[in-house]
């Protein structure tokens, strides 16, 4: 038997959803659908037969019908002729025969009539013998000569212009069909078949995302066309839990299904042993196209690892992610706390990077999370092992970073994005529109990774590579009418997965006790930050950077808590203000000083501090700033201080050049914006 075609395969594939069950109504819509394709030449003939008594009935006895039917007969079978050139000769002939033969015979039946002399034998005989042959020319079309290697009709592809198209032996899959495809030498290319796409998606009544062509990098008119019938992904299913606990962030991270039900994974940290790179990610989706359940999915499967840190920063408060804040090593709610963040991993990268190639590393592997008790990877120059703590992996998240960006500008990860890899570090860019008056096009040419929501039609070159979506991805076709559907495109992922939909878990309130079971296990049981990346994090923000959490411990009893505050309020001592323990009642009361007198309108009210008691305060609240941990100061941070002690803020300005000379600042790359330096990496 004849090798069989995609077609076959295809429709076979398709066919299965119409047959339902084993009932007689089932068998009989099975039947129907069989037969459909072969009834319109046996149609064809009851109508030619009606027509033929009618027209008996009507011009039974008109010279001038028999003229008028008669021009009309080859008139009818010319332009069968005629319309018939752009096809095969075989089916050229077919059908002038066919329509000659059918336009005599009901001249004839109009004319003489339909039961007069051999004209209804003809019909029974004739007309019977026609519509077979249509139908074998409908059967054979679907066996291919072996020898040609090629269908004589290309059914499919012909509709979509491309019947001089070769398939080869096609793989069948549950719910996908995958097929070679080779075009006509000189004359197709694989931009032809990604252009048809759409009508092939229109031929099969699928949707657009079903369809998708994988150009062959070797040719340019040789891919794979790959098909999926039914979408599994309508379906929602709920996050149950990471899905393995435990493991390395080496291994992969499961982040949802594809249409076909495959798993959805991707990965951070590079295997120099697969040949893959560490990567960034971006992930990209108009608001309610699920991009926070996607950033779930992925923030979950992280926490679960046993090799990682996690630095997080959410402008709005960790309203989707609170539950897991306890399980991350650092967490910023935006503004100046993300400056320092940012300020830290740039100044994290060099000093990571420096270590691991002290031990050894070109990049960052599991065993580098480990205590380094090899002679392999040592830092002593004898080669004895060092012993030295592991450093783990650092995730560093930038959640709504359109806000990050507009204040710190829009290359504000540019340098993190190109320098972090070899680092053993993976940046994260969450925010719905990445275009390039948000982002710079160098900081987006660095971010390799994208989980790809629905969005705008607009904006879909800004998430997905051009050569994805000529490949059949559309993501503006979901918009936010699809919540988790996404494409992912990340090292690791084979190329002809790019173009194939997935969606991620969705997060509902049955989630939470989990997410908050899991901030505890990492508490207790994930990476703490080693000491090169906790160091260098802390010369930069100071007191801002604390690391994770500890676990909060068990609460106490009602009883005890009562009985401890009533032993507080028995010992509290004097019923004084702190501020004014030191005050001696008896002392005289200070001279007055220049400014204490009262006010007048248009004067400037209160007292002034001289030059050298100003510069004091001045040094006392940039203490107070390092004390709270707000180490990214400019003059609109000092305008109640500059309030409470009389002072321009251009007085400010000054000070803050001169303490930036002196080494106890560091500008930024925000213009007026200065980095305190904490006063142990000054001194």
């Amino acid at each position: 038997m004849a090798e069989r075609t995609q077609q076959q395969q295809l429709a076979e594939l398709l066919e299965a959803q119409l047959q339902g069950g084993s009932s007689a109504g089932g068998v009989g819509r099975y039947l129907l659908h069989r037969a459909k394709p072969h009834l319109p030449p046996w149609l064809g003939w009851g109508v030619t037969g009606i027509a033929g008594a009618l027209g008996h009935w009507r011009w039974a006895d008109s010279a001038a019908a028999g003229v008028g039917l008669t021009l009309a007969s080859v008139a009818l079978t010319g332009a069968t002729w005629w319309a018939g050139r752009s096809t095969s000769q075989q089916r050229r002939l077919h059908s002038a025969v066919t329509v000659a033969a059918g336009s005599a015979w009901l001249t004839a039946a109009c004319l003489a009539g339909p039961t007069t002399g051999p004209i209804d034998d003809l019909y029974l005989m004739g007309g019977p013998a026609l519509a077979l042959s249509w139908n074998i020319r409908m059967v054979l079309r679907h066996t291919p000569d072996p020898a040609a290697g090629e269908s004589g009709d290309k059914g499919l592809l012909e509709k979509v212009g491309l019947a001089r198209a070769q398939i080869g032996t096609a793989k069948v899959e549950p719910n996908r069909v995958t097929a070679p495809l080779a075009l006509e030498a000189g004359e197709q290319t694989n931009d032809d078949v990604t252009k048809s796409l759409a009508r092939i998606a229109s031929a099969l009544d699928l949707p657009t995302s079903a369809v998708r062509y994988t150009p062959s990098p070797d040719s340019a008119r040789r891919g794979e066309l790959v098909i999926v019938p039914e979408d599994m992904l309508a379906e929602v299913v709920e996050w149950e839990g990471p899905s393995n606990l435990g493991g390395s962030i080496a291994e992969p991270l499961n982040i949802g299904r594809y249409d076909d039900g495959a798993p959805l994974l991707l990965w951070l940290p590079g295997d120099p042993e697969a040949g893959r790179n560490s990567t960034h990610l971006l992930i990209a989706g108009g608001t309610g196209s699920g991009k926070g359940d996607a950033a779930l999915n992925l923030l979950t499967e992280i926490l679960s690892r046993r090799d990682v840190i996690v630095w997080f920063s959410d402008p709005k408060a960790f309203q989707d992610f609170a539950p897991l804040q306890p399980g991350l090593d650092w967490a910023a709610e935006g503004g100046t706390d993300t400056e320092v963040m940012v300020a830290a991993v740039q100044e994290v990268i060099p000093a990571r990077t420096r270590w691991l190639g002290a031990h050894g590393y070109r990049q960052w592997v599991p065993a580098a999370a480990q205590v380094q008790n090899g002679p392999e990877h040592t830092c002593r120059p004898d080669g004895r092992p060092c012993g030295c703590p592991g450093m783990p992996f650092l995730v560093t998240w930038f959640e709504e970073a359109a806000n990050t960006l507009r204040a710190l500008g829009d290359d504000a990860f540019t340098g993190i994005a190109q320098e972090a890899r070899s680092a053993g570090i993976s940046l994260i860019v969450s925010l719905q529109r990445p275009s390039y008056d948000q982002m710079s096009t160098s900081t987006r040419a660095s971010l390799p990774s994208v989980i790809a929501l629905g969005c705008n039609p607009r904006d879909e070159g800004f998430s997905l590579p051009d050569e994805v979506l000529a490949a059949g991805a559309h993501p503006g076709a979901w918009g936010n009418r699809r919540p988790g559907y996404c494409y992912v495109v990340s090292p690791g992922i084979p190329e002809d997965r790019y173009a194939s939909p997935g969606r991620t878990r969705r997060f509902t309130h049955r989630a939470v006790p989990v997410m908050e079971l899991l901030a505890t296990w990492a508490q207790r049981n994930g990476a703490t930050a080693d000491p090169v990346t906790a160091g260098a994090a802390r010369s930069v923000a100071g007191t801002a950077y604390t690391g994770r959490p500890a676990d909060e411990p068990t609460a106490q009893p009602a009883t005890l808590r009562a009985v401890e505050e009533d032993t507080d309020m028995e010992h509290a001592g004097l019923l004084v203000d702190p501020e004014d323990a030191d005050i001696d009642p008896e002392a005289d009361l200070p001279d007055d000083q220049p400014g204490d007198d009262t006010p007048v309108f248009g004067q400037e009210t209160g007292r002034k501090p001289s030059p050298e008691e100003a510069r004091r305060l001045f040094a006392q609240a940039l203490e107070q700033f390092e004390r709270e941990g707000r180490m990214i100061v400019g003059p609109k941070d000092f305008t109640d201080w500059c309030d409470a002690h009389n002072l321009s803020r251009s007085w400010v300005s000054l000070r803050l050049k001169e303490a930036a000379q002196e080494g106890r600042l560091e500008a930024t790359n925000t213009t007026g914006r200065w980095r305190i330096i904490p006063a142990l990496a000054a001194a």
